[in-house]
């Protein structure tokens, strides 16, 4: 009979944590108005990308000259993100935000004197501002959204929030491929080069007004965002003992194993991220797809990435976010080396179902990393998983360097009985490996004492 009872009042305790709500209808506003964020930076990324070969077609670039395009957009995150989260901590999370946002318009705005001036290096100060704003916006929005609730749900609110972000990746995709790419005459000419002078300026000065109009309207949308937060109320969730100091904080923060092995497991995710989107092109040209028909592939890679968003979220309410993690990235591990070993469409097929794995990361990774840190630590935590983004910058570069082994081409030579573009994908295999252990460990050391203590609890 004691048996029975203790049965049944541990499945009503687990009952009742499962009715803790992951978002209170106190802060459902909030929550949204935050949540759009997430979307708003999706977009801006997606969009970016393809800018980096508008570029170089309209401006006549190099490819390292036209590879500033993304150094600058990383470039600001990595900049930007430690002073961001030193704002936050000294005011509140909704002027944060208000801030993010304000650069994030002047960014998006400055493309239409670049469009007028016509210099290249006018564009890349624009993303450059621009992404300090998104900078600001990820430092602050990210431990706000844990912050808005129980912190027992915090990884799933999180999640939720960040569902909204592959859609905004989708958005920008579209736009970047119907209203930019497509329009653009430059890339009509087969030989744009050997044109006159006088034809060549008429279209550069048309493709650039292209690429600038996305970017201008979305400077518009961000404002009008900027005012609906600006008016509306938000929980600012202030710390009553004060401010300690900042060296206190960073050495707490480094004395965190958990969060320092996940600052290193968020560099190791977004590098292999960013190479699974980026080189799918690379990937599709080996097995004769143009790039058009490859940007399709890419679109289904960001559906799967957000239908693996939806259904990792919902996943988390029956498993511990550590193993769940592992599960994930032990499953990207495996469609990895199909990428590497299988040829043709069905390495291409599992490219693309690498994304569905990879939804459920950078979330879940940020959500364990600030696991268990007051807010003040959360504020500066933040800016190191923020800063971790830079893993898009030199990852990417690390695997270009492999396609080039043999030559410019992407399957000039053959490495372990493959193609180099194919054995280029060893790098997120070995990615996914470490978050593999990072999930292990943190459900084995963390998450397993937590669920022990609790069952003695009750």
């Amino acid at each position: 009979m004691a048996n029975t009872a203790n049965t049944s009042e541990e499945t009503s305790n687990v009952n009742l944590k499962r009715k803790v709500p992951i978002v209170s209808k106190k802060v459902v506003i909030p929550f949204i108005l935050v949540t759009s964020l997430f979307a708003l930076w999706g977009f801006a990324n997606a969009v970016t990308d393809p800018m980096v070969q508008a570029f170089k077609k309209v401006l006549e670039l190099s490819n390292s000259q036209a590879a500033w395009v993304q150094m600058a957009f990383y470039g600001g995150y990595f900049c930007m993100a430690l002073p961001a989260a030193l704002f936050v901590r000294k005011y509140s999370y909704k002027v944060g935000i208000l801030i993010g946002l304000a650069l994030y318009a002047i960014g998006a705005l400055l493309f239409y004197p670049a469009a007028i001036a016509e210099q290249f290096w006018f564009f890349c100060l624009g993303l450059y501002i621009l992404t300090f704003g998104l900078a600001f916006l990820e430092t602050t929005a990210n431990p706000y959204i844990l912050a808005m609730g129980d912190p027992k749900t915090a990884t799933r609110r999180l999640n939720l929030a960040q569902a909204f972000n592959p859609v905004g990746l989708i958005a920008g995709l579209l736009v970047a491929q119907f209203f930019v790419l497509k329009k653009l005459q430059s890339d009509d000419i087969v030989n744009f080069a050997t044109l006159d002078e006088a034809k060549k300026i008429l279209i550069k000065t048309s493709d650039l007004m292209v690429i600038r109009d996305p970017y201008v309207i979305l400077g518009l949308v961000i404002i009008g965002v900027f005012i609906l937060i600006a008016i509306s109320k938000m929980p600012q969730g202030k710390d009553e003992g004060g401010i300690p100091s900042l060296r206190e904080t960073f050495c707490k923060l480094f004395k965190n194993k958990k969060y320092v092995l996940g600052v290193v497991a968020q560099v190791l995710y977004v590098g292999a991220q960013i190479m699974c989107w980026t080189y799918i092109y690379q990937y599709a040209e080996a097995i004769g797809i143009s790039s058009e028909e490859a940007a399709n592939y890419q679109f289904m890679a960001f559906i799967v990435f957000l239908i693996g968003r939806a259904i990792g979220t919902y996943m988390l309410r029956f498993l511990s976010s550590g193993k769940l993690l592992m599960y994930f990235a032990l499953l990207a591990m495996v469609f990895s080396a199909g990428t590497i070993w299988l040829e043709g469409f069905f390495g291409l097929y599992s490219l693309v179902a690498i994304s569905f794995f990879m939804s459920l990361m950078f979330p879940t990774i940020y959500g364990i990393s600030l696991d268990g840190l007051n807010e003040e630590e959360s504020k500066i935590g933040a800016a190191g998983l923020v800063m971790a983004i830079v893993g898009g910058a030199l990852m990417p570069k690390l695997q270009g360097v492999i396609i080039d082994v043999g030559g410019n081409g992407v399957n000039d030579s053959l490495i372990v009985g493959v193609s180099e573009v194919n054995f280029s994908f060893i790098l997120p295999f070995f990615c996914f490996l470490y978050i593999a252990w990072y999930g292990l460990r943190v459900f084995k050391r963390h998450e397993t004492s937590d669920v022990e203590f609790s069952k003695l609890d009750t």
